[in-house]
């Protein structure tokens, strides 16, 4: 945990490492946490300096199961705490800004700098410096820095 670590009610933070004797949780300098947000790692999720995540924000690097291809102990007739866990780091960089109601998934990094809209759900990587949102998340601007504004993509 970095330095002026801010959080509102109702943080929960779940680390219980796949693999013994890993840092798999890691919070930079000057992160402000609002209310009731559940950050969870199996792997590893990191979270840059002065990253502002608002209230009820998902943080997942892992799930009950994996869905991406064939696997028999991952179906449907397995009760979901008995399917293994499926784990890919997730990164979020320095000076991001994470709104209200985010779901951030396994395997996501987001860039510096960048901004995630309200109620999204992110599941693919969203690069530095821009604008994302929707369900899924897709970028929507990005900074130019000749001109210092968010242009629309």
């Amino acid at each position: 945990m970095g330095k002026g670590l801010t959080c509102g009610p109702g943080l929960r933070l779940d680390a219980f490492p796949i693999e013994p004797n890993k840092v798999i949780l890691s919070i930079g300098d000057s992160v402000q946490v609002n209310d009731y947000v559940h950050i969870a790692a199996a792997v590893h999720v990191s979270i840059g300096e002065n990253t502002l995540i608002a209230s009820r924000v998902f943080i997942s690097d892992h799930n009950h199961g994996r869905f991406d291809g064939n696997a028999l102990k991952d179906g449907p007739d397995t009760p979901p705490v008995q399917r293994p866990l499926h784990a890919k780091p997730v990164r979020i960089g320095k000076n991001v800004w994470i709104g209200e109601s985010v779901c951030v998934l396994p395997g996501v990094t987001i860039g510096d700098g960048a901004v995630i809209g309200a109620g999204s759900v992110v599941t693919r990587d969203i690069p530095a410096r821009c604008v994302a949102a929707g369900n899924p998340a897709r970028v929507i601007r990005k900074w130019d820095t000749n001109t210092h504004e968010w242009k629309r993509v």
